[in-house]
């Protein structure tokens, strides 16, 4: 019913910033030129799709050869609670490790800390604003 895609067209691209959009900008009144910026063109993009509708995306970049950074991870409000925020983030750290990547970093917002705490990341900061929003740090080895 649900699966995750791995952007490779133009079309999936766009869905992953509608639903961006949707989330960052409409829901949590995130400036659209900040939502939206240049690490977009070297980012690894991913979308969670209900059949042809997208509903989640997030993004995963090289912060150096052994760090990859998960960014903008979100679903659309009418889908959160079916575990898709699992869904992406299995996808996405299957991907960093296909990468070589050793472990990824993501700046969680606060609120979000207890489901990354679940799926192994640890807080390495003390409380920041981002976007007036606050967040918290985050690391998890993915690979010894």
């Amino acid at each position: 019913m649900f699966h995750v895609a791995i952007v490779t067209t133009d079309r999936e691209r766009e869905d992953a910033f509608f639903v961006r959009r949707k989330v960052f900008v409409e829901e949590q009144g995130v400036p659209l030129n900040l939502e939206l910026d240049e690490l977009d063109r070297i980012a690894y993009h991913f979308v969670v799709y209900q059949q042809e509708t997208p509903i989640g995306a997030g993004r995963l970049r090289e912060t150096d050869p052994l760090t990859g950074k998960v960014e903008r991870v979100c679903i659309l409000p009418e889908f959160r609670g079916k575990n898709l925020g699992v869904l992406i983030m299995k996808t996405l750290e299957k991907h960093a490790k296909q990468k070589g990547f050793e472990r990824i970093v993501l700046n969680a917002q606060s609120h979000a800390v207890p489901f990354y705490e679940k799926l192994g990341y640890a807080i390495t900061s003390p409380e920041f604003m981002d976007a007036d929003i606050p967040h918290r740090a985050m690391e998890k080895r993915i690979r010894e």
